[in-house]
């Protein structure tokens, strides 16, 4: 028979629960500021792409929120048949977060949340 006494140090939990909504929310605003320098986003006035901003409110439950909030976005979104012009953001186009959530890009975040989890967590985890 193996007795094993543990202790919990409740500190250090809190702490690493704390820094997981903390790295989410640095990690959705990393994913805003690599989509504005990916030059995705249709821009005509600007209007669009100042819109843009991450809604942390539900960050608690796991759930951040990158927001595009203009009349128009949703539009502009969902038809990539559009002809957006490309003279202010090269690569402008509809459906313009697909990459980092299903194409070539979609492991950024999970990356991202990582090493933000780490740097906020410093000497906590090894």
């Amino acid at each position: 028979m193996v007795k094993v006494k543990t202790t919990m140090n409740r500190r250090a939990i809190r702490q690493l629960s704390g820094s997981q909504i903390k790295a989410l929310v640095l990690t959705a605003e990393a994913v805003k500021t690599e989509v504005m320098t990916a030059a995705v986003v249709p821009k005509q006035t600007g209007e669009l792409e100042r819109s843009g901003h991450v809604d942390g409110s539900r960050a608690r439950e796991g759930l951040a929120k990158l927001v595009y909030d203009t009349p128009y976005a949703r539009r502009l979104y969902w038809h990539p048949e559009y002809d957006f012009r490309q003279d202010k953001n090269a690569n402008a186009s509809g459906k313009w977060l697909e990459a980092w959530i299903s194409g070539d890009k979609q492991q950024f975040a999970p990356k991202a949340f990582r090493a933000l989890y780490r740097q906020l967590n410093r000497g906590t985890i090894q």
